[in-house]
């Protein structure tokens, strides 16, 4: 086994006897014909435009509206990225995983109605509040998938807010 396979399935998560039963690479064979090097480079380019888009979006942050588009935008790119490692039908099986599926619905609701709030209502509190929603709902996503972190999480909060002493 060549270091960039094992780059691509360390990527996609895993282990080789797992991996070897279920291949990751089967899932995006079929929709497309890039090679694991050039998957893993559009992996590399979506992440790095999404992160570029996300830290720009700054740039405009007195002007809520383009702010939201722009970091929205960018965000989705980030989040999207992982489907040129992992095939977008495992990505969408493992964010509409039990474990995932609140924190997803939150996270996509909450990118819609950024989008909504800035393009259409032009609310700029809105789109602040659901930008900051949505930035909450992904940091609960992405402790998914680390163990035991959405527990720890949770009891620092309770500990955190506790007023008892």
């Amino acid at each position: 086994m060549d270091a960039l396979t094992r780059l691509h399935r360390s990527l996609a998560g895993g282990d080789e006897e797992e991996l070897a039963e279920d291949s990751i690479l089967g899932d995006t064979e079929d929709l497309c014909s890039l090679s694991p090097l050039q998957r893993i480079y559009a992996f590399a380019a979506c992440l790095v435009a999404g992160l570029a888009l996300m830290i720009l979006s700054f740039i405009v942050f007195a002007r809520p509206i383009k702010f939201a588009v722009m970091f929205t935008f960018g965000n989705i790119l980030a989040v999207g990225s992982t489907a040129f490692v992992m095939g977008p039908q495992k990505q969408l099986r493992m964010m509409f995983d039990p474990v995932r599926l609140y924190a997803t619905a939150i996270y996509v609701g909450c990118v819609v109605l950024a989008l909504i709030f800035a393009l259409w209502i032009h609310d700029k509190l809105l789109t602040l509040i659901a930008i900051i929603c949505e930035i909450c709902a992904l940091f609960w996503y992405s402790l998914s998938y680390i163990p035991f972190a959405r527990r720890m999480v949770s009891d620092l909060m309770v500990k955190f807010c506790d007023t008892e002493l």
